[in-house]
């Protein structure tokens, strides 16, 4: 996947699909695996999502557009309290990979200067990162493979 889109993701990131593949965290937050699997495909999902963020009347709700190129939004998970998590390709090699939240139901999108795994540890901690799980995870975080 990463070569067909001509992207090679931050490692913190390949490591925490790698180490849990597609699951749903909290009841909430979807994370797909790039490995194809019949039902569920990073990959797959990836492809249909730029395409969808690529449409003129959804573009206008993204910082930046939607692609693998640098300073471009790279959809990676979503919420079913209708965010949309994505990774923000560093303009330079060297820079480190950002994370974007969009919530989907308005035009509102929020930059956190931090790495996915800082971002998803920070969600993880109950911490306002736009995709929050304090009342959905009241005993602590849990997640459950998607099948």
């Amino acid at each position: 996947m990463e070569q067909e889109l001509g992207i090679r993701f931050p490692a913190d990131f390949r490591e925490i699909v790698d180490a849990y593949g597609s699951v749903e965290i909290n009841g909430q937050l979807y994370l797909e695996h790039p490995a194809p699997h019949p039902l569920r495909s990073l990959g797959e999902s990836i492809k249909g999502d730029l395409e969808m963020w690529r449409e003129e009347d959804m573009a206008e709700f993204l910082p930046a557009p939607a692609g693998a190129g640098p300073g471009e939004l790279m959809p990676v998970a979503s919420a079913m309290t209708g965010e949309w998590i994505f990774l923000r390709v560093p303009d330079e090699p060297s820079s480190p990979w950002r994370v974007v939240v969009q919530e989907f139901d308005s035009p509102a999108w929020t930059l956190h200067e931090m790495t996915f795994g800082d971002w998803l540890l920070a969600y993880l901690e109950g911490q306002d990162v736009t995709v929050c799980s304090r009342n959905l995870a009241p005993d602590g975080p849990f997640y459950e493979p998607l099948t």
